[in-house]
């Protein structure tokens, strides 16, 4: 990694781009982009003057139609070129320097928030496979210790610290010396216990190492796998694993691969040919089966390998069809699948094996219900519990096999909480023949908890509660859901949460925050770092845009592809409501997404600039048009169902009305913190830092424009249960400071 440049260095380098921004040598730009120079987003007390990145003349040639690109210059896959290196720190000593005045805030701020979680904390444990599995966090480390102990020995408690026999299977803290970031995935465990596979990544590109480790004697063994996706399923033999391997250059995960312990050479299982889809592995519910999986946006198709013998070849369970999704399981001699076919929102299906590739033998065991979005399930012995959302609200409701090993879906129940808007989801259930639920659920005023739910009985026990160190105390705020009467009609949800003793009689500072894309829905969930804006006095909401699958499967399909503006329509018509209702201002109001829902903050901010006092886009997708032509860069190509393919001219039109980077005008603009990291491998580092560098040459106020490029990371920026937050803590500070909160 390139060392920090000094600050005189960084002010030269800033000294070049400007001057550079013009060199006698380029032509005249058809689209002149006014340089604002240094007064804008930094007024004449700044040391060092705004970032202006140089134009070099690049133009982009579609359909007959010319784009120019003038920041073309700023891709580099190898994230090595000395240029660029130096114009994003450049870029974040601007941003560290615009901050500089919200240092003690941020400081406070971040030790605030981490001051919320227990240093010394546990998950609830599972029992499998003989043993209870757990989870540790010691006091000052970053990352989780993985324990197990037998199931012989009482359950451990997990408040009560280390139990009398545990061992310590993975110590992620230990893994993570000596770098900068760390990623891991799994453990997973073989069946009889004695070996622990798992990935780990140091670079933040989701390109994971497998590992092994002898759980018996503590050793790693000399098998090592690169380039995978992190995971491994274990067949029968527990000698045998199936893992993924991903594409070179687009990072597609598209060969399931077999290594035995102790072979050298491995054996392909699969190999996805269609650059549109992507594969996946998992085990069954009764472990029988390997589930080989090969997804993209609006199809899948499933393989399966006996788990007994690991070495033979795959069998198809239905071959892919345009436009049916479907999931697969297996318990008691029959192939349970979750599916869209002849309904919209899914329905479960059962067949045998034998016969899983003619849907004339597939049987109805929970029918699609209008209104009700059938999101997944859990096998169990005697029960099946089904995942649903109605209204918007995800719950769970159980049902028992009748005679013939059929559903009874008419002696089923919902589980009942008490809250009128809430989240709750199937927990970790690895024992079958259990007639305990484990669960989770939570509110945006409750925080997460574990709950077992006897399904017989009907009655629940917490297991625990989610810890929130200090003087929190849930009563002392309010959720509601209001409804939003978007400009086509359609009722849009918004969740909202704030402290109970607000002064609701005079518009307030408001985040509002969405995502809106690849049918993600967009949960009332609990999070004890937002308190730090609602004991501020800031409200917070989730606009439930289309795009998610909040109230839906329609509600997806209205956000995607020719309907994309949807989601950016009902983000604007939700802000407007806010403030004719009373709840915010245009001066007092901000707007907050990732990814995918920094298109829409990029989106939003082309459109609608005057609503938002200011915005926050993380690792934001903004250069869409671009990047989808672009068939060499991770998700591209599988995801055309989502976007749209610009290869055709209507689709490249409607994404080009759109698209956050080609509609950067000269207007005024709120004011932006955008963060990103350079390995990102989902919304590649130069379509934020394009993105800033037009802006910066275009718009035409003096508000902050700033961005922070974390070149430690990637998607998901920093890693570490603590350490992440000084992002989070610098988020808060910029947004509170605009409304003057500074302490």
């Amino acid at each position: 990694m390139r060392s920090p440049t000094t600050l005189a260095a960084l002010g030269t380098v800033l000294a070049l781009m400007t001057v550079a921004g013009c060199p006698e040598t380029t032509p005249p730009d058809p689209d002149p982009e006014p340089d604002n120079g240094p007064a804008a987003s930094g007024g004449e007390s700044a040391t060092l003057p705004p970032p202006m990145a140089k134009r070099v003349p690049h133009e982009h040639r579609t359909h007959d139609h010319v784009r120019e690109d003038p920041y073309f210059w700023l891709r580099d896959d190898d994230r090595e070129d000395p240029e660029i290196l130096a114009y994003l720190e450049a870029e974040n000593a601007y941003t560290e320097q615009q901050l500089a005045p919200q240092a003690e805030f941020r400081e406070a701020l971040f030790q605030e928030i981490v001051g919320r979680i227990p240093q010394d904390d546990a998950s609830v444990p599972v029992k499998v496979d003989g043993w209870w599995r757990y989870v540790r966090n010691e006091t000052g480390k970053e990352y989780d210790i993985h324990c197990r102990l037998p199931a012989s020995a009482p359950e451990p408690d997990p408040e009560a610290g280390p139990a009398d026999g545990e061992q310590i299977i993975f110590d992620e803290n230990a893994r993570a010396e000596g770098h900068d970031y760390y990623a891991a995935v799994g453990p997973a465990v073989s069946i009889d216990g004695k070996t622990m596979a798992f990935g780990e990544d140091t670079l933040s590109r989701r390109i994971y190492t497998l590992r092994f480790k002898d759980l018996e004697s503590g050793e790693l063994l000399e098998d090592t796998i690169e380039g995978t996706t992190g995971g491994a399923v274990w067949a029968l033999d527990h000698r045998t694993v199936f893992y993924v391997k991903r594409e070179e250059g687009t990072l597609r995960a598209y060969q399931v691969w077999r290594h035995t312990l102790g072979e050298s050479e491995d054996t392909l299982v699969f190999e996805e040919t269609d650059d549109e889809f992507y594969v996946s592995v998992g085990r069954s519910r009764s472990r029988d089966y390997i589930l080989i999986a090969s997804s993209q946006t609006v199809s899948s198709e499933y393989r399966v390998v006996d788990a007994r013998h690991p070495d033979r070849e795959p069998q198809m369970v239905l071959p892919r069809e345009r436009n049916h999704e479907y999931d697969v399981d297996h318990l008691n001699g029959r192939f349970y699948i979750r599916t869209n076919w002849e309904a919209k929102d899914f329905r479960l299906m059962s067949v045998r094996p034998r016969e899983s590739a003619d849907k004339s033998k597939w049987r109805v065991e929970i029918p699609a219900r209008e209104g009700v979005l059938f999101r997944g399930f859990e096998l169990f012995e005697d029960y099946l519990v089904a995942s649903e959302r109605q209204n918007g609200i995800a719950g769970l409701r159980v049902l028992k096999w009748a005679r013939g090993g059929r559903v009874d879906a008419d002696a089923g129940h919902a589980i009942a909480f008490e809250e009128p808007v809430y989240f709750a989801t199937i927990g970790t259930n690895p024992e079958v023949e259990s007639s305990t639920l484990r669960l989770h659920y939570t509110s945006m005023t409750t925080p997460w908890s574990t709950i077992d739910y006897d399904m017989g009985a009907r009655e629940r026990e917490v297991k625990k509660v989610q810890r929130v160190l200090g003087d929190f105390d849930q009563h002392a705020y309010a959720t509601e859901r209001v409804t939003v009467t978007a400009r086509d009609g359609t009722q849009v949800p918004v969740s909202i949460v704030h402290r109970r003793d607000l002064d609701r009689s005079r518009p307030q500072p408001l985040l509002l925050y969405a995502y809106g894309s690849y049918g993600h829905s967009m949960d009332p969930t609990f999070s004890s770092v937002r308190l730090s804006l609602l004991d501020r006095g800031v409200i917070y909401a989730i606009a439930h845009v289309r795009g998610g699958q909040e109230m839906g499967r329609g509600w997806y399909e209205d956000g995607k592809l020719m309907n994309k503006k949807n989601t950016f329509f009902d983000f604007i018509d939700c802000a407007k409501h806010l403030i004719d209702a009373g709840w915010t201002s245009a001066d007092r109001l901000f707007g907050h997404g990732g990814s995918a829902g920094g298109l829409l903050i990029g989106a939003v901010a082309n459109m609608a600039p005057e609503l938002f006092e200011g915005l926050v886009a993380d690792v934001p997708f903004v250069d869409v048009v671009t990047t989808m032509l672009d068939e060499s860069i991770p998700l591209t190509t599988f995801e055309y169902d989502e976007w749209g393919n610009p290869n055709e001219q209507e689709a490249y039109e409607y994404m080009l009305s759109y698209s956050p980077y080609d509609n950067v005008t000269a207007q005024d603009y709120p004011n932006m913190l955008v963060i990103s990291g350079l390995h990102d491998s989902q919304v590649q580092f130069w379509e934020p830092a394009k993105w800033v560098a037009r802006l910066r040459h275009r718009k035409t106020d003096d508000n902050q424009l700033l961005m922070h490029m974390n070149l430690e990371a990637g998607h998901g920026g920093a890693s570490g249960r603590f350490r992440r937050h000084r992002e989070t803590a610098m988020t808060y500070a910029f947004l509170l400071s605009l409304v003057d909160i500074t302490e």
